[in-house]
């Protein structure tokens, strides 16, 4: 779907896949009796996510930001996380190619942080056996602070990193480490946005008049707009609380377009101010068929 296209700028959702994930960690310390009527769980207490991507094509340069899980994980994990994202050789690589870009054209990809629903297509299985970047021309703009954490392993977040998913494309010299916000490409911006993990990141886009927002895992869906509605997976819940309360109460104000990595059904919306309190609103949803969708359901989601 395009998102928006205005001054030589075009951002596109690409779709790579979805997976299940327990609904309880999702949605952390809120209740299910209330994140469940937004979100409805199978049996075994999963909901089913998105794994939605960006690409910006901007100033002859294509950027995608984040790769979703890609192809190196084993029947059981497959079973265990409900993926679904088969492809040539992910469902990425085919939504790039139904963009006209091939993986080889990509220029940049960003990675937001190196979770395996986020950076594991970074890198691709081959019939050989090897494992080898998924774009071979690209550079991988990489938080310093989140390469230096997904190394650490320990016991809180060694189940979501998984070295295989980036360490091959620091051998193949294709890592740039990056210490501040910076403009990665004309009008493409990453912003520091931690909590989820220390060095998260999320990504700016500015279009003409049109600023488009991706908050990735600050905000994985349109229902965990409120701010206190917090996955349990952050490692420092209360800093994402001041990160969303910066960020989304800047979206609403300003009226930005913001992209969710994880909804299932909502894949954008315009953000609107919450009535004199901090934070923001959706309007104007869309699904990835650009078809318009109800509009946000607000029971359940006040603040207090």
């Amino acid at each position: 779907m395009i998102v928006c296209e205005a001054s030589g700028v075009r951002v596109r959702t690409l779709d790579a896949g979805r997976l299940w994930l327990d609904g309880g960690a999702m949605f952390g310390v809120v209740p299910k009796p209330l994140w469940s009527r937004r979100i409805p769980a199978d049996e075994r207490n999963r909901i089913q996510l998105s794994m939605r991507c960006l690409l910006v094509e901007t100033g002859g340069l294509r950027v995608l930001v984040d790769t979703g899980l890609g192809n190196k994980e084993d029947e059981k994990f497959r079973d265990i996380y409900g993926v679904e994202n088969d492809g040539r050789p992910t469902r990425l690589e085919d939504s790039l190619r139904a963009a006209g870009v091939e993986p080889r054209e990509v220029d940049v990809v960003v990675c937001t942080h190196l979770h395996f629903d986020h950076a594991g297509g970074s890198t691709t299985l081959g019939e050989d056996g090897l494992i080898r970047p998924s774009f071979p021309n690209a550079r991988y703009v990489i938080r310093r602070g989140e390469w230096e954490f997904a190394h650490q392993m320990n016991e809180r977040v060694r189940a979501s990193y998984m070295s295989r998913h980036f360490d091959p494309l620091a051998e193949a010299g294709q890592v740039e480490l990056v210490d501040e916000d910076v403009e990665v490409a004309p009008g493409v911006r990453v912003v520091r946005t931690a909590g989820h993990t220390p060095y998260h990141q999320s990504v700016l886009v500015e279009a003409g008049d049109q600023t488009v927002f991706f908050p990735v895992d600050l905000a994985p869906t349109s229902a965990h707009l409120p701010l206190p509605w917090i996955m349990g997976y952050d490692v420092e819940p209360l800093v994402t609380l001041e990160s969303k309360r910066e960020w989304l109460t800047r979206a609403g104000s300003e009226g930005w377009l913001m992209v969710f990595s994880h909804d299932p059904v909502v894949a954008a919306g315009v953000a609107r101010p919450r009535d004199g309190r901090d934070g923001c609103e959706l309007v104007e949803p869309r699904s990835d068929g650009a078809d318009a969708v109800g509009a946000n359901d607000k029971d359940g989601q006040d603040e207090g």
